[in-house]
């Protein structure tokens, strides 16, 4: 009887951990919201460096916001011959009535030069409420009335927003984007309903000037890696109240091989590891790939093994498809759902691979992770 049950006792914990999380987001998207009528000014700083995918309309979205009250956008660059200087520059031609400015500064403020670049812009910043977006982001027009909405109560002091990345090209991307549908979106659900949200996420993150200062600013930020979860981590730690727009903004990639996927996560993945240790160690046991393997093997690869493997990929394969169709809605599944357990068997090799070392590649430039998540370039 044992031997016939240990299979299922072994796949138990990603088992409920993908039904755990269905729930939870039907408990987050399925809430009342107040419709969005807090409209205040904001400025929108936009670290850049070359080009992304799609440069020009990822920047031209946030020029179409369907919003009554006034909108900067502030680019910071570090070189004066970067190539997306003159996508900028297109955009102001093609936006003559927006407020758009370019900063070029190449001073350097810390190891983290997105964080530098934001440093550099920031006195130009006219607004109380300060968006920081990556460059390769597209939004929607309704994302800034839906952003500054929770802003309406003066506790809030941070809104950190969903994203997506639909229009997948190739297999090799299409791993990396199911990350966000079968990984990201259904961890911060469940960990939104566990334990609140103490996080931001790095795509599009909105920022109350007040609740920026009382952290010390973007210099605060200089010598970590993952500024995005630091900035939420700390407003959070300084008493304000984080919020999570579930307004997806849609993070736009380019055809990629396998092996860069692999350096992206595998950065990712060690960030995380030196910033929520604790967490990011028992995550493990929520993976379903390893825990179907160990199911196999404690089972003698036997029906019952082979029942609980089923078991979990059943669950795994509804989950995935729930979260794509109808909460994420990026149209990755079903067309993609073939490279799920592949995902899941990348997705374990990066999470085991960043117990190997503290380095990672970031823009061209080599780094060292310190304790906390603080970094040193190394070349």
């Amino acid at each position: 009887m044992l031997h016939t049950l240990l299979p299922f006792l072994i796949v138990a914990p990603p088992l409920a951990y993908g039904l755990i999380s269905l729930a939870c987001a039907r408990s987050w998207f399925g809430r009342r919201r107040p419709a969005p009528g807090h409209v205040p000014p904001i400025t929108i700083l936009k670290p850049v460096k070359g080009m992304d995918a799609g440069s020009f309309d990822n920047f031209a979205s946030f020029c179409r916001q369907e919003y009554p009250a006034a909108v900067q956008i502030v680019f910071a660059c570090a070189a004066a011959d970067d190539p997306v200087i003159p996508v900028i520059r297109r955009l102001m031609a093609a936006f003559p009535a927006a407020d758009i400015d370019l900063v070029v500064d190449g001073v350097i403020h810390g190891p983290n030069y997105k964080v530098s670049n934001l440093i550099n812009a920031f006195p130009r910043a006219k607004h109380d409420l300060i968006i920081v977006c990556d460059s390769d982001i597209r939004v929607s027009p309704d994302f800034l009335r839906e952003v500054a909405a929770p802003f309406a109560d003066p506790q809030v002091g941070l809104v950190t927003s969903l994203y997506r990345s639909p229009g997948v090209r190739g297999a090799a991307t299409a791993v990396e984007a199911m990350g966000f549908t079968a990984e990201m979106v259904p961890n911060v659900m469940v960990a939104l309903k566990l334990e609140g949200l103490s996080f931001a996420l790095g795509a599009a993150m909105t920022v109350r000037r007040e609740a920026l200062a009382a952290i010390g600013g973007f210099p605060a930020l200089a010598d970590y890696l993952a500024d995005d979860y630091q900035l939420g981590n700390k407003i959070h730690r300084a008493g304000w109240r984080l919020e999570l727009s579930d307004c997806f903004v849609e993070s736009v990639m380019h055809r990629e091989d396998l092996a860069t996927v692999l350096s992206r996560q595998l950065r990712w993945c060690r960030t995380m590891r030196v910033s929520r240790p604790g967490g990011y160690l028992g995550s493990g046991i929520t993976q379903p790939f390893p825990m179907a393997c160990l199911a196999l093997l404690a089972a003698g690869f036997s029906a019952a093994g082979w029942g609980a493997v089923l078991l979990l990929y059943g669950v795994r394969f509804l989950a995935a498809l729930v979260f794509s169709r109808r909460y994420v809605r990026d149209g990755i599944f079903p067309r993609w759902l073939w490279l799920l357990p592949i995902r899941d068997a990348f997705a374990f090799a990066t999470w085991a691979l960043s117990f190997a070392g503290n380095r990672v590649r970031w823009r061209g430039h080599l780094f060292r992770l310190l304790p906390g998540g603080k970094i040193v370039e190394t070349g």
